[in-house]
C-alpha cells in the first residue's frame, strides 16, 4: 500500500489543516504532585487558553479501576467537551500523574470463563478517553479506528465523530516531561537533525506475496525506511539481519522503528533533541515510572526521546501504529504527531500509549 499524502490529509479531522493550541483540552491530576504545574507550564510554552485546562481527582498510581476511571475521568472530560466551549477541542492532553491503565470490571456469570483473547479488558487509560464521547460500547478486545488509513472505505461501529484524539505528556518524573515539552518546541523550531533507524528481522519479501502478522509487520518496518528515505529529511539506516542493533550502533539517532526485544531496552542509541521512536513489544508501556523497569519506553524517556508510543499490555502486532503510514506523515511534516499517530493506528479502546506533545511538528520547518 502507497501512502498518498492528498488522500490521508483529507482523511484526518482537520481536513488538511493541522491542530492548533485553542483544539487542546489539557488534563492535570489535583492529586500528583507535579501534575498541575506541569500542565500550566505546557500551556503557557504552547500558548494554549487558560480555560482548556481541566483537573480531576484520582489516584496517582499508573492503574486505576474502571469505575474510578468513569466516575472521576470519563464524567468530567465528556461534560467539558459537550459544553459550549469544549465544542471546539480535538485532542486531550493526559499529564503527568494521571494513571495509565485501566483494571477490567469484575468478571460476571458466564464471562468468568470466556477465552482471554475475547475478553481482555484491560486497557490504556488514553485509549478509552479517544471514544469518551460515546457512553456505551463493547470493552471487551478493541474496536477499529475509523481514521486507520486501510480501514477508508470500511463500515464500521465506530464513526469518526466519536473519536477525540489523545496523547499523554508523562514520564519517570516531572523533569523529564518538562525535558520533553522543551525539546519538542525546540526541534520543532530548529527542524530534528539526524539519522533515522529502522531495525527489521528479515530481508524484506516480494511485493506480491500476502502477508500477516510478523512478517507483514516486518515488511511495513522496510517500507517506513523507503517512505523517510523518499521524504529526505534524513539519512535512513536499514539493519535486517536479525541482530538488533547493539550499544553504539546508532549514534544521532532522530527517527527509530524496530523489534523485538521484550520489556529489555537495548542501549544502543545517543538520542537527538526531538527524537521520535518506538519500538514493537509487548510490555514497553506497562509502566513511565517503576524503578527498575527495563521497558522501552520509559528508558527512551529516561535517555532522551522526545516522543514514543508503546502498549500497557499484550497488544498482539497487528494493533500497533502502521509505520510507514505514521513516519512518512511525520516527516511530511503537515500534521502533527498526534494526527500522524491516530491515521496510522489501526484500533481504539485498546491498549496503546502516544507520549509525547500532541503538537510536535518535527519536519515543520522544512515544509514552509
Amino acid at each position: 500500500m502507497g501512502v498518498v499524502i492528498g488522500v490521508i490529509l483529507l482523511m484526518t479531522p482537520c481536513v488538511a489543516r493541522a491542530l492548533d493550541p485553542d483544539e487542546l483540552l489539557v488534563i492535570a491530576n489535583k492529586n500528583a504532585s507535579g501534575s498541575l504545574e506541569l500542565a500550566r507550564y505546557y500551556m503557557e510554552q504552547r500558548q494554549i487558553p487558560k480555560d482548556n485546562l481541566l483537573t480531576v481527582r484520582i489516584t496517582d498510581g499508573e492503574v486505576c479501576t474502571r469505575e474510578a476511571y468513569l466516575k472521576k475521568v470519563a464524567a468530567p472530560v465528556r461534560q467539558y467537551l459537550e459544553s459550549e466551549r469544549g465544542k471546539k477541542i480535538r485532542c486531550l492532553v493526559t499529564m503527568y500523574g494521571l494513571p495509565l491503565k485501566i483494571s477490567p470490571p469484575k468478571p460476571l456469570g458466564e464471562e468468568k470463563g470466556a477465552h482471554k483473547k475475547e475478553n481482555d479488558k484491560w486497557a490504556a487509560l488514553d485509549s478509552e478517553l479517544t471514544l469518551v464521547k460515546r457512553r456505551a460500547y463493547p470493552l471487551a478486545f478493541w474496536l477499529a479506528n475509523p481514521f486507520y488509513y486501510p480501514l477508508r472505505n470500511a463500515e464500521l461501529p465506530i464513526k469518526k465523530s466519536d473519536v477525540t484524539m489523545v496523547c499523554r505528556l508523562d514520564g519517570p518524573n516531572a523533569e523529564t516531561v518538562k525535558r520533553v515539552i522543551n525539546d519538542s518546541i525546540q526541534a520543532e523550531k530548529d527542524g530534528l537533525v539526524g539519522i533515522a533507524y529502522f531495525d527489521a528481522r528479515w530481508p524484506e519479501p516480494d511485493d506480491d506475496k500476502k502477508l500477516a502478522g510478523y512478517a507483514l509487520n516486518d515488511k511495513l518496518i522496510h517500507r517506513a525506511a523507503r517512505s523517510v528515505r523518499e521524504c529526505q529529511v534524513a539519512e535512513v539506516v536499514l539493519d535486517d539481519t536479525g541482530r538488533l542493533f547493539q550499544p553504539g550502533d546508532c549514534p544521532d539517532a532522530a527517527l527509530y522503528c524496530g523489534w523485538y526485544s521484550l520489556a529489555n531496552y537495548v542501549d544502543a542509541f545517543t538520542w537527538s533533541r526531538g527524537a521520535v521512536g518506538f519500538h514493537v513489544a509487548s510490555s514497553e508501556c506497562t509502566t513511565l515510572k517503576k524503578k527498575g523497569s527495563n521497558v522501552w519506553c520509559k528508558r527512551m524517556l529516561e535517555k532522551g526521546i522526545a516522543a514514543t508510543v508503546g502498549p500497557v499490555g499484550e497488544p498482539y502486532v497487528q494493533s500497533f501504529p502502521n509505520p510507514e503510514i505514521f513516519f512518512k506523515l511525520l516527516c511530511d511534516g503537515y500534521l502533527t504527531l498526534v494526527e500522524s499517530y491516530y491515521v496510522s493506528l489501526p484500533f481504539v479502546s485498546w491498549k496503546m500509549v502516544l507520549v509525547g506533545d500532541p503538537l510536535y511538528r518535527p519536519y515543520k520547518k522544512f515544509r514552509k
